[in-house]
């Protein structure tokens, strides 16, 4: 039978916590990085601009009105992705920064 004393218990747990708090930075910074940056992102709204230039041009009142909900919901999309990457970044710094507290109250 394994003893454990509760030293080591809530060493396990503390290290437990800096680990998800680890996978929650990296995870937060990888949506961070690639959602907002995203080329397929770019591309749509390079298109969608063009499409409301050539609705202007042609003078076709539909279509620029299309092109600017689709802008307004690229917009959304955006801010949506930057939204959780910054919630999952500084949720996982507050993690592993609780857990490297609580280690120190330990020690």
């Amino acid at each position: 039978m394994i003893n454990i004393t509760l030293y080591q218990a809530q060493l396990v747990m503390y290290l437990g916590l800096f680990f998800i708090g680890t996978i929650a930075f990296v995870i937060g910074m990888s949506v961070l990085v690639t959602r907002v940056t995203g080329r397929d992102i770019r591309d749509l709204a390079a298109q969608t601009i063009q499409l409301a230039q050539k609705g202007i041009a042609e003078d076709v009142a539909g279509l620029v009105g299309n092109a600017s909900n689709l802008l307004n919901a690229i917009n959304e999309m955006v801010r949506s992705a930057t939204g959780i990457g910054v919630f999952l970044t500084i949720l996982g710094v507050i993690m592993m920064g609780t857990a490297c507290w609580l280690v120190l109250q330990v020690s």
